[in-house]
């Protein structure tokens, strides 16, 4: 039991070579592109979304923070389409893997925060020791703030790991359930698959607001160091 239920987490291999890089290479193919002059309705509302979920996170930015404005908006589209992709039946989804999403956390995080010792090191250096504190507890705040800011990046991929890891263990129990049920009690499955289908729809809303949250936080970070 506990091997069929950890299964969808383990990186799939392909003739003993691994397949996560073809697997993340994947999503992309799914986002629609035009041709024409004229798009068509999805690409408007695809673009038209991409829009204002830039003009959202880039409105507290100024010229500088403004420049990250497409890698920002390419990693919330490729964390939805990651995790959206890790719904399907038979699938596997990268960000379920701590290693990928501390893979993509240090790099953004580490490049934020040495553009604020670049650009304003006093600013930088005055979040380790807020205005105003006692000269004995100088020390001791500058190691837990420093410890704070060490510890964003592994609170960002932990809080993406967990998110989309305890949705489909979830949906996991829930579907062994609802198939253990079925010769049972009619009735019991019917209530269980119901509930099944109402946790896919809130699973697809939670892939889509993770990949929101893990934007937004690197946005913040950044806005806070430039």
């Amino acid at each position: 039991m506990n091997e069929n239920l950890f299964a969808s987490f383990i990186a799939p291999t392909i003739l003993g070579l691994p397949a996560a890089v073809l697997i993340i290479l994947f999503p992309p193919l799914l986002i629609p592109t035009s041709k024409y002059l004229i798009n068509n309705r999805l690409i408007t509302t695809q673009q038209w979304l991409i829009k204002l979920t830039s003009k959202q996170m880039m409105a507290m930015h100024n010229t500088k923070g403004r420049t990250w404005s497409l890698m920002l908006v390419s990693l919330i589209i490729f964390i939805a389409t990651t995790n959206l992709l890790g719904l399907l039946p038979h699938s596997f989804t990268p960000t379920t893997q701590l290693s990928m999403n501390l893979a993509m956390a240090i790099p953004l995080w580490a490049g934020a925060v040495i553009m604020g010792f670049r650009s304003k090191i006093k600013n930088a250096l005055a979040h380790f020791l807020p205005q105003g504190t006692p000269t004995p507890l100088i020390p001791m705040l500058v190691i837990i703030e420093t410890i704070s800011l060490l510890i964003q990046p592994m609170a960002l991929a932990v809080r993406l790991t967990a998110n989309i890891t305890a949705g489909h263990l979830l949906m996991h129990l829930i579907g062994s359930a609802t198939l253990a049920m079925s010769t049972i009690n009619l009735p019991s499955t019917l209530i269980i698959f119901t509930i099944l289908i109402l946790l896919t729809i809130l699973e697809i809303a939670v892939a889509l607001i993770q990949a929101y949250v893990f934007t937004l936080l690197v946005s913040l970070y950044l806005h806070n160091n430039t």
